[in-house]
Order: C-alpha cells, then sequence, then structure tokens
C-alpha cells in the first residue's frame, strides 16, 4: 500500500519529475526480529558496547573507530585501521540507515546486524580478540557492565548472543529520516532545487535507480556486479578488479565481482567511494558509475545535476550523546 501511494505522489508531481518510478521516503523506525525486540535498556547497553574500545585486544579499537556517529556513520579513510595500526582491503560502510539492508558487509556475508556485530571483534586485523569467550570474559570483570546486561536483558547473562543483539539494537536507531528529497516525495515541491530535481531525473533515466532503488536506494539486498563494463584507463587508476567480492567468502568463481548494493543515503558525507575507497570525489564516482555499469560518458552538467540531487538524500542526523563507559578503577587490560 505504500508502494502506492508513493507512486501516486511521484505522479502528482509529474510537472517537476519527468521519469515516474515509486519513489519512497526513508521509513523512521526499523523493524527488530522477533528474538530481539527493541528496549530502551537494550538500545543503552549497545551504544556502551559499540563506544568501548575494550572490546579490541589492544584497548584502542572500537565499532565506532571505523564507523563514527559523529559524521556520515564511517571513517571516510579508503580503508580503515584497525589494532596495531593495521588496514584491511575494504572501505567501511556507513552504520547509518544498515538496519534496511537485508545482509551486512559489502560480501554479504552477514545475514543481520546482529550477525555482523560479532565479526569485527573477532577479526585479526580489525579488533583482533582471540576468540568471544576472551570478550565475555573481559566484560565480566569491568564492574558495572553486570547491571546494564540485567537491565538489558532481564533472567540472561554477559554473552556474544546478549552483546552483539544489544549493539544491533542501537544500530537500528541509527536512521536519517527527512532529507530534503523525503520532503518533497511528501508533498512539499520547494524541498529540492530545479537543480536537483533535474539529477533525479537524469538518475532514473540512465538507470541508476533500478539497482539503488526502495526508499534505502540500497536495492533490497541485492547483489551486483561491479564493473560491468572492462575499462583499462579506470582499472589501472583505481584496481577495482582486485577485490573479488562475494567470491572471496563463496568460493565460487560465478561470484567474482558482486557487490552488495550500497545505500544512496548520505552518500555525500561518505567520501571515499566504492568497496575499496579509492574514488575520493562524489562527481569522479558518478563519472566512474556511468562508464563502468553502464558503459555512458556523461557531461558535465548531468554530472553536476546529479551529484546536487545526491546530496538532496542527506537526512537529519538523531542526537548523538556518548555514553559513561563502566570503569576499571585502579587496573588496565595492557
Amino acid at each position: 500500500m505504500f508502494k502506492f501511494r508513493a507512486l501516486a505522489t511521484a505522479l502528482a508531481l509529474a510537472s517537476s519529475v519527468s521519469v515516474a518510478w515509486a519513489l519512497e521516503t526513508l521509513p523512521t523506525e526499523a523493524p527488530a526480529p522477533a528474538d530481539n525486540p527493541t528496549s530502551e535498556a537494550k538500545v543503552e547497553l549497545g551504544k556502551m558496547l559499540y563506544h568501548d574500545p575494550r572490546l579490541s585486544s589492544t584497548g584502542t579499537v572500537s565499532c565506532a573507530s571505523c564507523h563514527n556517529t559523529m559524521l556520515g556513520g564511517e571513517d571516510n579513510r579508503p580503508n580503515s585501521m584497525g589494532v596495531n595500526g593495521q588496514t584491511g582491503g575494504r572501505s567501511a560502510p556507513t552504520v547509518w540507515n544498515s538496519a534496511f539492508n537485508k545482509v551486512q558487509f559489502w560480501d554479504g556475508r552477514a545475514a543481520s546486524l546482529e550477525d555482523q556485530a560479532a565479526g569485527p571483534v573477532t577479526n585479526p586485523i580489525e579488533m583482533g580478540m582471540k576468540s568471544w569467550d576472551d570478550v565475555v570474559a573481559r566484560l565480566k570483570t569491568i564492574e558495572g557492565y553486570q547491571k546494564a546486561f540485567d537491565e538489558a536483558f532481564p533472567g540472561g547473562e554477559i554473552s556474544k548472543d546478549t552483546a552483539t543483539k544489544a549493539i544491533a539494537a542501537y544500530e537500528r536507531t541509527l536512521i536519517t529520516p527527512n532529507s530534503a528529497y523525503d520532503k518533497y516525495v511528501g508533498g512539499d515541491q520547494s524541498a529540492l532545487t530545479e537543480q536537483q530535481v533535474r539529477g533525479l531525473n537524469k538518475a532514473a533515466e540512465l538507470g541508476c535507480t533500478s539497482c539503488h532503488s526502495g526508499p534505502a536506494f540500497n536495492g533490497g539486498g541485492s547483489f551486483q556486479k561491479f564493473p560491468v563494463f572492462e575499462n583499462g584507463y579506470f582499472e589501472a587508476q583505481y584496481h577495482f578488479s582486485k577485490d573479488k567480492g562475494v567470491a572471496e567468502v563463496s568460493k565460487n568463481p560465478a561470484d567474482e565481482h558482486l557487490f552488495k548494493v550500497p545505500t544512496l543515503r548520505n552518500v555525500a558525507l561518505t567520501a571515499p567511494y566504492f568497496h575499496n575507497g579509492s574514488v575520493k570525489s562524489l562527481d569522479q564516482a558518478v563519472k566512474v558509475m556511468a562508464k563502468l555499469q553502464l558503459n555512458k560518458d556523461l557531461e558535465r552538467k548531468d554530472i553536476e545535476d546529479i551529484v546536487a540531487f545526491l546530496n538532496a538524500l542527506t537526512g537529519e542526523f538523531p542526537k548523538q550523546t556518548m555514553p559513561r563507559l563502566p570503569g576499571t578503577p585502579g587496573k588496565s587490560f595492557n
């Protein structure tokens, strides 16, 4: 029903938008799985864990280190830095609106936010803990966490399961609605500039929205090959094809260079771009996408219009207050 209402709105705006497609506003709440209903106590615990660097082997890296909620939800680095100064091979995806991803990570190897929260903690390059048993043992020695876990999970205990559920519950609150685009779709024709409307039209005309579809512009959890068209010039510059994408996990040659379609929400804030963070600016990213995915050379004016439209996808960020983490008076872990 919502999609029909959105389409009706799109048609009502046809005097401005020449290409009719299902324009959808971003929901203000994300659905929670049945086994992890959201609660205030759970979100507060998740916020603590998300910002606590003691979940890393060196005590220096937290989830927030690579997915900064004070910025665009990532770290604006080509490759994120983990423990002992190590860097991985991929750019950190934004945590904002990640609740609307059907799968997580560039290769989709996590089916949920709960699964995703478990991975980096024991990744040797990222947070470097040897096992979740070690993580749980450490959390149990920090006075104050037991009370927070009891409040979030009555009758439960500190465990990998409860810790990752709490982090996921917090991440489901990280939603950025009410962008200029959302206001426009809601009926405010003054919310977008003429240039942004041209950019919206051009993106739809080119076919960008066939992959970046849905309210989060993330394709509803689909995977797409990147690059589709070979281009020696761009490959020499950006080395996109070095990463095999989904095939790195599946080991299936048919999955080579498949990647989860990333959200375009707040994309203006998440440079550098692509899975390896190799493209520094949004206008260049638009140019590269047009050539490698659509085999089109865009005029400068069209690129500028599309970039203007993409800026209209920057939403309103909920106020973030930093948690007070439980201390370890008189001792440290390192």
